[in-house]
């Protein structure tokens, strides 16, 4: 089989509750059909970029009309943009290292789980023969876990983007989603500090190494400090520090760009954070992402090539799963 099956596309598909364009057509057009074929390890949406000859990228792209040349190829070009907007999300995304699990909803409302050991103690004790086993209790949190929409408008006419490669105009979406995963990361941030005492540092203005390990002793036996999320200019000043100078830490920094503390935990650095605070976690328990759906396009607009305030918005929150996985220091201001 070299040829895709021609499936009758139209705007319905992208309004199927509880599911999306591509699974509406992988449920017509099943990529199992296609196994030991040149179309192997394509989905269904490829495929169909496929029979319509639309290249997205590479030096030989089309220009963004070719997704206009028929009623059923324009219904293709919403999950493009959709698409692009996704990989630029994830090209972006620093929000799958300080997140323990990641869950889709399908309802406007979501509440998470508590945990609660019933016990000082979170280990597992010898229980003598007759006596009761601690109990661990797993049950609904009473507050919402808060969703919030973030996103960008598409604000150019048809008739001036129409002639443009799709590969540049790929670049311009990926941008609106890198847009998107930062937002999305300051979520993540202002629900880490929430309810959080934070801890000050031995001495004004500054951060040693004394205040690092004051820091990571705060973790008990059920967590460690795996994770660090500071500003540029927290960063500017750990990598100051003359523990971070030794040859080990320096030749991990030099030789890939990722930043390793003397205490081993990776360090995520964004603006999302104050100057003057430094979040750590354990990113194995600490925070939980909700998300409702992927990212959404205003369809009917895009295929109507209606791209001008054309909305992109993605639907997410954060959740502390177990508020002790996360501790933040706090620089002390000069007293006066």
């Amino acid at each position: 089989m070299s040829l895709t099956k021609s499936i009758t596309l139209d705007k319905s598909m992208y309004q199927v509750g509880g599911s999306s364009f591509t699974r509406e057509l992988e449920r017509l057009d099943p990529s199992a059909d296609y196994a030991g074929t040149e179309l192997a390890g394509l989905d269904a949406y490829q495929r169909q970029l496929k029979r319509f000859d639309i290249h997205v990228s590479g030096p030989q792209s089309d220009s963004i009309q070719k997704f206009f040349s028929t009623s059923d190829s324009s219904c293709l070009f919403p999950e493009y943009v959709s698409r692009a907007v996704a990989q630029g999300m994830n090209d972006a995304q620093l929000i799958d290292e300080i997140i323990a699990v990641r869950t889709d909803i399908n309802a406007p409302d979501y509440r998470s789980i508590v945990v609660d050991f019933a016990s000082a103690s979170q280990t597992a004790p010898v229980v003598a023969e007759g006596s009761a086993i601690p109990e661990t209790t797993i049950s609904l949190k009473e507050d919402l876990v808060t969703l919030q929409k973030r996103g960008r408008l598409l604000s150019a006419s048809y008739e001036a983007v129409k002639f443009q490669r799709l590969d540049l105009f790929t670049v311009a979406l990926r941008q609106i989603g890198a847009y998107i995963a930062r937002a999305q990361l300051g979520d993540a941030v202002t629900e880490l500090l929430a309810d959080v005492t934070p801890i000050d540092t031995a001495t004004a203005s500054t951060v040693a190494y004394s205040d690092l390990i004051n820091l990571w002793s705060q973790f008990d036996s059920a967590y460690e400090m795996n994770t660090l999320i500071a500003s540029p200019a927290m960063v500017q000043k750990l990598l100051s520090l003359t523990e971070m100078q030794d040859a080990a830490a320096g030749l991990a920094f030099h030789g890939t760009g990722k930043l390793i503390t003397p205490l081993g935990a990776k360090i995520i650095k964004t603006s999302c954070v104050a100057d003057d605070k430094l979040i750590a976690l354990d990113k194995r328990f600490a925070l939980e992402m909700v998300t409702a759906g992927g990212v959404q396009v205003d369809y009917d607009k895009l295929i109507n090539t209606q791209l001008e305030r054309a909305a992109v918005t993605s639907i997410a929150g954060f959740g502390k799963i177990f508020p002790d996985a996360v501790k933040v220091l706090k620089i002390k201001t000069t007293q006066s």
